[in-house]
């Protein structure tokens, strides 16, 4: 990797490659987003623009392309270098592009104008790098010539600027010509690097630049108005320094190198602070976001996005009380009445922030623990917080220091501390061990109550009493960093850096949730949810394993406390903040999994709950009746009304949808429910002329059936014609019909049997006795026809219902508050016929047992 670039305001990073693709990264949910593929060979060279949605890259094939990422694709290509171009960056405020090329060049490109508007010369190597300086019109390079250089570019500005704007601005200069003034001047060319270098940066507030060389060495240079010096040197890597930054807002370096790590540097001190090391990879690149504690680290299978310090605050709840350690000092919220004091001093002399703490209640006192980088070296303080305080001037009380790595409180008196040989000591409030208590395997110990403790060893977490001085209970969960009780204690969320187990407090687990982005924290609301949040999310998790998103976050957060729709939390400042959230969705589904229907019913009709999601969720648990109150979408209506047998809401949905598939399936299920007005209107829209013709016989429509056998004949359907006939017992039709068709014998039959003599005298005298042959009359022939009907029935027949559920119930007696709803179990035999013994319906809600046979024909 080759080259690096933060994103100013969104959680994105490019990264371009060897092989000429440019990456573009969301580097908090660590997808790649895009990627951009039009340079021939590596790409060297990145920068996104500040304001604009658009990013530059130069190459090793010559090229320079301005990229609009909105758009996806290159907006023009700048040519004029005549060798590999090594980096790329867009001025704060002009419309400019600064490269450096191998052709030993640097140059000033308009990107809006799409010229080249000037060329710095001078070094007489590759240059390797050029930057902007972040305020002042300065450019800094560095080149393989052992030099680094500074530029003075303000004559380019003034050249750049309308020409009516040249004239006010520089008022006063007389005789000068400007427009032939030199653009660009070499200010300092600085010299102590014994081999070529290879970057150099801008402090982004003090007149100071760092460089790194093929010397080994990063060497700090300061600059005024008339000369540049060397100020020192930091010597430590051991193969060529590759990239060197300041970091943006604290007294520090950071370097990398092609001796595989990454290097932090103090500048006051010239020291070195940490270094972090790979294994089998080269670092090429490095990359400072411009404010927020992020680096990234380019090398060569990959990158590496990090953070310089523990950004997660110390921090207790109790109560109504927040206390938090912010700049040596522990301050107390108050989260009724939202006032912040500071408490009490931190005495000083630990270089690392504080880690973890522990209140005590009972006693008023703190514990607060340091992690060394060496973790041998952890100490912790106890402190007895003093009654009243000067918020404007808290003392620092005397605090008790001790080695230790984890300081908890199990009683009121007595605290334990795992030491550093892992083993767990129990103290007074004097700080004097009390007890030395074996302990298994443990590498961290969490709070658990009064007298127990959660033990964590690398797979596992079990509750240990210490009175008892053995395990009670035990849980799988790999690498815990935190726990959560909540507030009665009857719960526990044990967090890990990707899963969150929530147990009970015998610590049987009761679910576990899986999360691809880093969990950050976590806290209990008074209905028993647990809220967490991860690098870029709210969310909620029940203890029944439904868990989901309840909003987006700019920034990490870590959460102190839920009530009602507002989370308190503290951010990266450790400044205390409030969000708002829309708890909805979580409690709708806490209502259903703790089968309080009336709460659900409530929301139902008044809250806004949102999408498809809940409706996928609601469907899944059996809710279909629910469900539908919040479907817009028809197609999803259509289905969900049909699984919960809501004819009319199917309807309507499928008049919507006007979709031969959807009348199919609406009819069939209507025919099950015997609403056969419905079942009529779906075999019209469908053109089913034969299921049709049998509804209208068994509701003894014989107007209708008189129309379909007319209809019948206009499509020329002998059979639908002659079966139209035989429903409605018209012996005249059915002999036409057969006659019509060539079937003279059968119609001469039909005719004699059914004593229509006239017609059956006709027919035989139209039979050659040579050729055909009369059949014979039987003469015990029966007249077939079918019974006329009782009355024709024109509402629905009596309903088949479904067993209502609660929702069913209260909708519906919300909608027909007039009628009865009776709950009847049916379980429907036929398809088209009924069961043989099927319970009705009736309005008056009287029950009915009757036996249905249909005969057909």
């Amino acid at each position: 990797l080759s080259g690096l670039s933060f994103h100013p305001k969104r959680p994105w990073i490019l990264a371009s490659l060897h092989n000429g693709v440019i990456q573009l990264w969301d580097y908090r949910m660590c997808t790649l987003i895009d990627k951009f593929d039009e340079h021939d060979g590596p790409v060297r060279g990145i920068d996104f623009h500040k304001q604009q949605p658009l990013f530059v890259s130069g190459g090793d094939d010559y090229k320079i392309k301005v990229w609009n990422y909105k758009l996806r694709r290159c907006l023009f290509t700048l040519l004029g270098h005549l060798d590999y171009i090594r980096t790329t960056f867009f001025h704060h405020e002009y419309p400019w592009v600064l490269s450096a090329s191998d052709d030993q060049t640097i140059r000033i490109w308009n990107w809006q104008s799409r010229t080249c508007v000037c060329v710095l010369t001078g070094h007489n190597h590759y240059v390797m790098c050029a930057q902007f300086h972040p305020s002042e019109d300065l450019v800094v390079s560095a080149s393989l010539d052992q030099t680094v250089r500074v530029w003075d570019i303000s004559g380019l500005r003034k050249k750049n600027l309308s020409p009516g704007a040249v004239e006010t601005e520089v008022r006063g200069i007389s005789g000068v010509d400007l427009f032939g003034a030199t653009d660009a001047v070499v200010k300092h060319v600085l010299e102590g690097h014994d081999r070529g270098v290879n970057w150099a940066a801008f402090h982004p507030t003090m007149p100071l630049i760092v460089s790194g060389a093929d010397d080994r060495q990063v060497k700090i240079w300061r600059m005024n108005e008339s000369k540049a010096w060397e100020l020192d040197t930091c010597r430590g890597h051991y193969n060529n320094v590759s990239c060197a930054v300041f970091h943006p807002r604290q007294e520090l370096i950071l370097s990398n190198s092609e001796d595989k790590s990454i290097r932090v540097w103090d500048m006051s001190k010239r020291t070195g602070v940490q270094t972090f090391r790979r294994d089998h990879d080269r670092f090429w690149v490095l990359g400072a976001h411009p404010n927020l504690n992020l680096f990234a680290a380019g090398h060569d299978s990959g990158m590496l996005v990090f953070k310089l310090e523990r950004e997660r605050p110390a921090y207790s709840v109790h109560g109504n009380l927040l206390f938090y350690v912010k700049d040596r000092f522990l301050r107390q919220l108050d989260f009724n009445s939202s006032k912040d004091t500071a408490v009490m001093q931190l005495r000083s002399g630990s270089k690392f922030p504080v880690f973890s703490m522990s209140y005590n209640p009972a006693e008023n006192a703190v514990l607060l623990c340091t992690r060394a980088t060496n973790l041998e070296n952890s100490t912790y303080d106890l402190y007895s917080i003093p009654k009243e305080t000067d918020s404007q001037n808290p003392d620092a009380p005397e605090g008790k220091r001790s080695s230790g790595l984890t300081a908890v409180w199990v009683a009121r008196n007595r605290f334990a501390v795992l030491d550093r040989m892992h083993s767990l000591l129990i103290k007074n409030l004097k700080n004097e061990i009390a007890k030395k208590v074996q302990v298994p395997n443990c590498e961290e110990i969490f709070y658990a109550g009064t007298g127990s403790l959660l033990l964590r060893d690398p797979d596992s977490i079990t509750l240990f009493d210490v009175q008892q001085k053995r395990a009670l209970a035990s849980v799988k969960l790999a690498k815990v960093k935190y726990t959560v009780w909540s507030a009665d204690m009857s719960h526990v969320a044990l967090l890990a850096k990707h899963a969150i187990m929530i147990c009970n407090r015998k610590l049987d687990s009761l679910c576990s949730i899986h999360e691809n982005i880093r969990v950050k924290s976590g806290a209990w609301d008074e209905t028993g949810v647990f809220i967490y949040t991860t690098s870029n999310h709210i969310k909620y998790a029940l203890t029944s394993g439904d868990h989901g998103i309840i909003r987006t976050l700019d920034l990490p957060i870590y959460v102190t406390r839920v009530r009602g729709n507002s989370v308190y939390c503290l951010d990266r400042e450790c400044r205390p903040r409030v969000l708002t959230i829309d708890p909805t969705e979580y409690r709708f589904k806490l209502a259903l999994v703790n089968r309080k229907y009336e709460e659900v019913l409530h929301m139902v009709r008044n809250a806004k709950l949102v999408g498809q999601s809940i409706i996928a969720y609601l469907q899944k648990k059996g809710y279909p009746e629910v469900a539908l109150h919040f479907v817009k979408d028809e197609k999803t209506r259509f289905s969900l009304a049909l699984e919960c047998g809501n004819i009319e809401v199917a309807l309507d949905a499928a008049k919507a949808l006007d979709d031969k598939c959807c009348w199919e399936k609406l009819g069939s299920v209507a025919l099950l429910q015997g609403h056969h007005q419905i079942v009529e209107m779906c075999y019209q829209r469908t053109k089913n002329f034969d299921k049709l013709s049998f509804l209208y016989l068994l509701t003894g429509n014989l107007d209708k059936l008189r129309k379909m056998m007319k209809i019948a004949e206009i499509r020329k359907d002998m059979s639908g014609h002659y079966q139209g006939a035989l429903y409605l017992g018209d012996v005249g039709e059915r002999v036409r019909i057969l006659k019509n068709c060539g079937q003279k014998s059968l119609a001469f039959l039909t005719a004699a049997t059914h004593g229509l003599d006239e017609e059956a005298e006709a027919l035989r005298a139209s039979f050659d006795s040579e050729k055909e042959t009369l059949p014979e009359i039987d003469p015990d022939a029966k007249l077939l026809q079918p019974p006329p009907p009782i009355m024709p029935l024109d509402t629905n027949w009596p309903l088949l219902t479904v067993s209502k559920g609660f929702f069913e119930g209260a909708i519906a007696s919300k909608g027909k508050a007039g009628q009865m709803a009776v709950d009847i179990d049916v379980e429907v035999a036929g398809g088209e016929g009924w069961g043989e013994d099927a319970e009705l319906q009736l309005d008056e809600g009287e029950r009915l047992c009757v036996g249905l046979f249909v005969r057909h024909g």
